[in-house]
């Protein structure tokens, strides 16, 4: 299931579990914020607003608020020693949309537990990829070594010879008339 829902004066197409960036909005870390500007909720069916749809909302958990990157104005005018420097930092709120409801329902008060990631189980790898060891343990199968790059031939020098320093050109004769 997805919602398009508006806050901010931008619309944000999400799904559950979405994590996004929106323009500020009240609420502490861990806090669930509502948005009611619902515009579409889509999955079996579709259902378009107009311009939105009553009793529809999302529902969101706050991770984070803070800034973005620094932005710098320069302004300068040409000749008159005049120039303005000024930085600018955007608030925003970091969330994670958890639920999208429609028919007036009412969010959970609480953010639900997020599931904690255990390590990836290591599959035993293929009996022709691993090698013994001395030690008799096993180990990867060493890699292929890259190709090398082609390397340049060396110019050849001479045994015993010396490179005779190039004769000058001689210039081409002048076409105009001669300089006495």
């Amino acid at each position: 299931m997805f919602a398009v829902f508006k806050t901010g004066g931008k619309q944000y197409r999400v799904a559950a579990e979405d994590v996004l960036k929106v323009d500020k909005v009240k609420g502490e870390p861990g806090e669930i914020v509502e948005f009611g500007e619902v515009l579409v909720v889509g999955g079996d069916a579709v259902t378009l607003g107009a311009p939105t749809i009553a009793g529809a909302t999302v529902a969101a958990e706050v991770l984070d608020q803070t800034r973005g990157a620094k932005i710098i104005a320069f302004k300068k005018r040409r000749r008159k020693n005049s120039r303005r420097k000024r930085g600018h930092r955007q608030e925003f709120t970091l969330l994670r949309i958890t639920e999208i409801l429609t028919d007036g329902k009412k969010p959970s008060k609480t953010a639900a537990p997020r599931p904690k990631r255990a390590p990836a189980p290591v599959a035993p790898a293929d009996s022709e990829a691993e090698t013994a060891t001395p030690a008799g343990k096993t180990a990867a199968a060493p890699h292929k070594p890259q190709a090398k790059k082609a390397e340049k031939p060396k110019a050849k020098a001479s045994a015993g010879k010396t490179m005779k320093s190039p004769a000058k050109a001689k210039s081409p004769p002048s076409k105009g008339k001669k300089k006495k």
